[in-house]
C-alpha cells in the first residue's frame, strides 16, 4: 500500500487510480462497483490523519492497572473488546494494553494473575500523524492498537488497525457487530451517546416524542434522522439542530454512514420537547 500511495511514482499511480474511476463512471471500465470504491477510499487515505479515525477519549473503554481480575473479565466481557488499554490513575498515565489471550490463558492456568503482570505495550502516536504511516508502524511493530496524545501530552483518542483497514475496504463486522442491539446511554453531563442504528420509536420513548407525523413516516433511525437533516452524510464533529431543540454531535462516523452520536437538549423553553413533558 505504501508503494501504491507515497513512492517515486507516486503522481503517475495516482493518475491512474484516476483514471479507472472515471473510465468506471462514464461507463467505459470494467471495474466492478466494489473495486472502485475500494480504489477511490486509497485515493483518500494519503490525505487523512490520525484524527480523522480515532475514537475520541470520551468514548474510550479502559481498564485501571490495579482492577482485579475477576472485574477484568467481567469488564471484557461487558464491552466484547479484545485488547483494553490500561492506565494508573488516569486515562492520561497510560501503562499499555490488556489483550484478551492472556486473560483466557491465565483462566486456564487456574493461577492468580495480576493485570499488571500481562499487560502489553502500545504505540502511542501524535494526531496529525498519516493514518498510511501509522497502519505501516502497527504492521511492523505487530500492534493492534495506539493512543493518540495532544500537544501536552494527554490522551486525545485510540485507533485500532481495524478503523485503519476500514478506511479502505469498509466496515468490517464481526459477531459481535451483527448481533449487538443498538442502544444509547445517559451520561453524567445530560447528554445521550447513541448509536446511529437506534430507532426513532426507541428513543422518543425516552425523551418524548419530538418529530412531526410526517418525518416519522419517512425516518426510521436517528441516523436516518440527520442525514435528513443534513442532506448528506456529515462527518464526525459536525453538529446538526433539528427543529424541536436537540441538538446531534457526530462522534463516529464514515464517509458512508453514521456510526454514533451525542444527542443534547435544548432548554425547555424552546424546544418542542417540553410540549410534551
Amino acid at each position: 500500500m505504501r508503494t501504491v500511495l507515497g513512492g517515486r511514482d507516486d503522481a503517475t499511480l495516482r493518475a491512474t487510480i484516476e483514471d479507472l474511476i472515471e473510465d468506471q463512471d462514464s461507463g467505459e471500465g470494467s471495474l466492478g462497483a466494489g473495486e472502485r470504491a475500494l480504489l477511490a477510499n486509497i485515493l483518500k487515505l494519503r490525505d487523512r490523519a490520525v484524527d480523522d479515525v480515532m475514537v475520541p477519549r470520551a468514548d474510550i473503554v479502559a481498564v485501571e492497572v490495579d482492577t482485579p481480575f475477576p472485574a477484568l473479565v467481567q469488564r471484557m466481557a461487558e464491552e466484547a473488546h479484545s485488547r483494553l488499554p490500561v492506565y494508573r490513575e488516569t486515562l492520561d498515565d497510560v501503562v499499555g494494553m490488556v489483550h484478551i489471550k492472556d486473560v483466557l490463558v491465565a483462566m486456564a492456568s487456574r493461577t492468580p494473575v495480576e493485570l499488571k503482570d500481562i499487560v502489553r505495550d502500545l504505540s502511542i502516536v501524535a494526531p496529525s500523524m498519516p493514518v498510511v504511516d501509522l497502519l505501516v508502524q502497527m504492521r511492523q511493530k505487530r500492534q493492534h492498537m495506539a493512543l493518540v496524545v495532544d500537544e501536552f501530552g494527554g490522551i486525545d483518542g485510540l485507533v485500532t488497525i481495524e478503523d485503519l483497514v476500514e478506511e479502505i475496504v469498509g466496515e468490517i463486522e464481526d459477531e459481535h457487530d451483527e448481533e449487538a442491539t443498538p442502544h444509547f446511554v445517559e451520561r453524567p453531563d445530560g447528554t445521550i451517546l447513541a448509536d446511529a442504528r437506534v430507532s426513532i420509536e426507541d428513543f422518543e420513548d425516552r425523551v418524548g416524542a419530538f418529530l412531526t407525523e410526517e418525518e416519522r413516516e419517512d425516518i426510521d433511525t436517528l441516523g436516518g434522522l440527520v442525514v435528513s437533516l443534513a442532506g448528506r452524510v456529515p462527518g464526525r464533529g459536525e453538529t446538526l439542530t433539528h427543529p424541536s431543540g436537540l441538538e446531534f454531535e457526530i462522534v463516529e462516523a464514515d464517509p458512508r454512514r453514521i456510526k454514533r452520536l451525542r444527542v443534547r437538549t435544548a432548554p425547555a423553553e424552546n424546544s418542542a420537547l417540553a410540549e410534551v413533558g
